[in-house]
């Protein structure tokens, strides 16, 4: 039996690039598993373990979580999952916390979804929802059949605090300010691979071309070994 070489990769893009949508497709068509840090944390807290506990604390004060706490939160699960391909979401979003994942592992490739933070606007300040049955509806692609109204019930939809132009454009200004630095950090390495587009069905397919090239390649290297 051929043994295949681990394949380890992390994808970054704003909130709203569709890394969502590109991460499950990536799971899909590779066979990676998808770990989410936003999964790992909330899993923690709603456990109350120990990590967990410190988190909901500093959650709780309105502080920033540190970065040794999150890190420890993270590889402790990667080490769960030493002998698997993955594709991680979330984490790292500073260059502290890379360098703590690079104290642990390798990674072949760090994937950065470039969308137009216009567009980006665009597509989240679009979104309502009836907040009783949580669909969702956008007003560019997926407009109720009466404006403002739930198809099903007529009733009101409302707009979450996140997708207020005001907030959305916060939102992206911290990403920005934050990980830039760790798209550098990458960028740096001769790891990082930037998809840009507007649309997520259009850079869906690059990003497929690029990871069929590098997984099988992975996978030849270990033949050789």
């Amino acid at each position: 039996m051929v043994l295949q070489r681990i394949f380890r990769s992390v994808i970054m893009g704003p909130p709203g690039s569709g890394k969502g949508t590109v991460s499950n497709r990536i799971t899909l068509s590779f066979g990676l598993k998808h770990l989410s840090s936003g999964d790992i944390l909330r899993a923690n807290i709603n456990a109350k373990t120990e990590l967990g506990l410190l988190m909901k604390t500093c959650i709780d004060q309105g502080q920033l979580v540190p970065d040794d706490i999150i890190s420890r939160l993270v590889l402790a699960n990667l080490r769960d999952m030493d002998h698997s391909s993955w594709l991680l979401d979330g984490f790292p979003r500073t260059v502290a916390q890379a360098e703590s994942l690079d104290s642990m592992c390798t990674l072949d490739t760090v994937i950065n979804l470039d969308v137009p933070f216009e567009t980006i606007k665009e597509r989240l300040t679009s979104r309502w929802v009836h907040l009783p049955s949580g669909r969702v509806y956008n007003t560019e692609f997926n407009p109720p059949k009466i404006p403002g109204l739930d198809d099903v019930t007529g009733e009101p939809l409302s707009q979450r605090d996140d997708d207020t132009p005001e907030t959305v454009t916060r939102r992206l200004k911290a990403y920005e300010n934050q990980t830039e630095p760790v798209l550098e950090y990458y960028r740096s390495k001769g790891m990082l691979t930037t998809f840009m587009g507007t649309e997520t069905n259009k850079i869906w397919p690059h990003v497929q071309a690029f990871l069929a090239k590098k997984i099988p390649q992975a996978q030849q290297a270990s033949r050789r070994m």
